[in-house]
């Protein structure tokens, strides 16, 4: 993916520094970019990096937020991206930013029809419980979301783990997975951004460089109608204009009150609106009239986990 190509960007860059000065800088980004957790999960270590804010008090329950990277990149680079961390020290929020599989190498989900999913959904729930034993979580506000890759990651979660997962957030989601491939019917409440000029990730669906042979990513205006008919929601969806570039789609009156909101987001590219900068020449234009991770928040918090499915 094109996030290969970031890392691609660091290594050239570490080459080209004098042969004294690279290991000080390889240091500098191992010490920048290191998970701070981990555990074995289906016999390999997975990795983690947690943010608890100076406010978390042991009495008082905490949502937590589970924030996911695109392929080829890693929990910090996640972390910076999505700036989650200055809404987590605000709002009082544990921030969890965990790894795909890959070592030091490219790490990536395993967002499709094959047994890798289910070793990466078995990984995210034993995080959960991990986190469950060592701090206070509020298990009505527990919440996915994820970046391209890591957007497709967090639908996997809305199909698996729906009993413990209140409601997702995509962004410029890379969806490898069919729709069929979803059994579980619960409504699961979701807000996906995604730009119209996404070189990686078309709006409107079709193929694309980074996923070659593959069947081709899904319309968004489509994948939002086949969520919001997941979730039971009124048939006609309500537009409104958000900013000169940003228009919203809402599905409301759904089961479990679980709306589903998609942010069009025009000339935006494979980017987290609002979010750390990105190079443009090669993912496109990181829109600037809206904050993702603030707007998400606004509508987790609003969306705690149905009561009927806690008690599943």
């Amino acid at each position: 993916m094109r996030d290969r190509r970031l890392v691609l960007g660091a290594a050239l860059a570490l080459i080209a520094l004098p042969v004294v000065v690279v290991p000080i800088e390889a240091v500098a980004f191992y010490s920048a970019n290191r998970d701070n957790g981990s555990f074995v999960s289906s016999g390999v270590k997975r990795e983690y990096l947690l943010y608890v804010p100076k406010s978390y008090k042991r009495s008082k329950p905490s949502p937590l937020i589970i924030s996911m990277h695109g392929a080829g990149l890693w929990g910090a680079v996640q972390q910076d991206i999505s700036r989650w961390n200055v809404v987590a020290g605000r709002e009082g929020l544990i921030v969890v930013y965990p790894s795909g599989i890959g070592g030091r190498g490219l790490r990536v989900w395993h967002e499709d029809e094959g047994p890798g999913v289910s070793r990466d959904v078995k990984f995210i729930s034993e995080l959960i419980d991990t986190l469950e034993a060592h701090y206070n979580i509020d298990p009505a506000r527990i919440y996915a979301n994820g970046l391209s890759n890591g957007g497709g990651m967090a639908f996997a979660l809305s199909c698996t783990l729906s009993h413990r997962i209140a409601a997702v957030g995509l962004v410029a989601s890379a969806q490898l997975l069919p729709w069929s491939w979803c059994t579980d019917s619960h409504p699961v409440p979701m807000i996906d951004f995604h730009g119209t000029a996404d070189p990686e990730v078309p709006y409107k669906g079709g193929s694309s460089w980074v996923a070659p042979g593959h069947r081709g990513f899904p319309n968004q205006l489509t994948w939002a109608a086949n969520w919001a008919q997941r979730n039971r929601c009124a048939p006609e969806p309500i537009d409104s204009a958000v900013a000169p570039d940003v228009t919203r789609r809402a599905y409301t009156h759904c089961a479990d009150e679980a709306d589903v909101v998609l942010y069009t987001l025009q000339g935006g590219g494979h980017t987290w609106p609002g979010g750390g900068p990105l190079p443009e020449w090669y993912v496109g234009v990181t829109n600037r009239s809206i904050d993702a991770t603030g707007t998400m928040w606004d509508f987790f918090r609003e969306h705690p986990l149905a009561t009927r499915r806690k008690t599943e």
